[in-house]
């Protein structure tokens, strides 16, 4: 393991992990990073992904041990349709006093009833990420995304109810063209470096990389394969998330879209006229006829608001002022990365 403090911060700022997993930030604590590497079921049609998913929840709940995390999402809706009646539905609500946020817990609600689950909210505040993000980053040996803290509590709590399985929908929308900003045209590969990258590093650190290999592994005659890079890298980070969560609870996440594989070209056509995840879609209102699927929102963190106020990082590594123009989410990777730093600096 190469010690490489200065790639892995600027790693961390563009995509949110180490991208090279022979790096580390410090020699005791090795970064722990999602491997992709069982085979997957073949999906040519939505009948097969139907199936797949119907057998997997079968085979997760039977022991009684599983319960889900429904969103107001198509992805997880579609699972709750196959929890056993009377199971656990966790939804995450982000509180913030005073002010009205993205609230999925409403439509969560109808699901949950509809499908005879017993619904939870599990309401997030910013005090949850100033307690829980130490953990979640020393366990991970790298700073954390914001999903991190809701998906950890909502383990916590999930094991503390006698849980051992928690189910999810993620990596759908980057399994079958989910995500309609990056499918949304063919991007040259300065485009896509410019369009995808978190935080460019040299904006916030004084002493930086700019690290473009795990966009040029997607490149071919000066594009970016946008719907490879999400299936491939793009899958692995986020993963990271939802497993690093759920481990440090002592709890397993499962979702049986990372079980299957679109084995199909990507219909451009059809998302780029508003048809995004066109193969979900089918599943979900065959499922759910007459409904309306939903808006696609990710997954809810009130970082605008409880970032307002944060003047910015203060450590000798970060230029002054750095993320005065930054959005919530920007401003919490850096935060994020500062509280890491700070981790390092402890004495053991």
């Amino acid at each position: 393991m190469e010690i490489d403090k200065k790639y892995c911060m600027s790693s961390f700022l563009m995509y949110r992990t180490v991208a090279d997993a022979s790096k580390a930030f410090d020699e005791r604590y090795t970064p722990r990073l999602y491997e992709d590497d069982f085979s997957k079921i073949p999906i040519h049609q939505s009948s097969e992904l139907k199936t797949a998913i119907e057998c997997q929840i079968a085979e997760w709940t039977k022991d009684g041990k599983a319960a889900i995390a429904l969103s107001g999402g198509i992805d997880s809706a579609i699972i709750a349709k196959y929890m056993p009646k009377g199971s656990t539905a966790y939804t995450f609500k982000c509180v913030v006093p005073g002010t009205e946020v993205t609230d999925e817990s409403a439509q969560a609600a109808k699901y949950a009833k509809e499908c005879g689950l017993k619904h939870k909210v599990i309401e997030i505040y910013w005090e949850d990420f100033v307690r829980f993000a130490p953990e979640l980053m020393k366990h991970k040996g790298a700073p954390i995304h914001s999903i991190e803290v809701q998906i950890y509590k909502a383990a916590l709590k999930a094991k503390e109810e006698g849980f051992e399985r928690l189910i999810f929908g993620e990596s759908s929308d980057v399994s079958y063209g989910g995500l309609s900003g990056l499918m949304s045209k063919d991007w040259r590969v300065g485009e896509f470096i410019d369009r995808y990258t978190y935080v460019k590093p040299y904006m916030v650190l004084k002493d930086s990389n700019l690290i473009i290999e795990p966009y040029l592994q997607y490149e071919n005659g000066g594009f970016i394969d946008a719907h490879e890079f999400c299936r491939g890298f793009f899958l692995k980070e986020g993963m990271g998330s939802y497993v690093n969560a759920c481990e440090t609870a002592g709890i397993k996440a499962e979702t049986p879209y990372i079980h299957t594989t679109f084995a199909e070209p990507l219909d451009m056509d059809r998302i780029r006229a508003g048809e995004n995840k066109y193969i979900v879609r089918e599943v979900f209102y065959s499922l759910y006829p007459g409904y309306e699927a939903p808006a696609k929102l990710p997954m809810p963190r009130a970082t605008n608001e409880w970032m307002k106020t944060w003047q910015g990082p203060i450590r000798s590594e970060f230029w002054p002022h750095c993320t005065d123009l930054f959005s919530g989410d920007q401003k919490w990777l850096v935060y994020a990365l500062e509280q890491w730093l700070n981790i390092l600096d402890e004495k053991v």
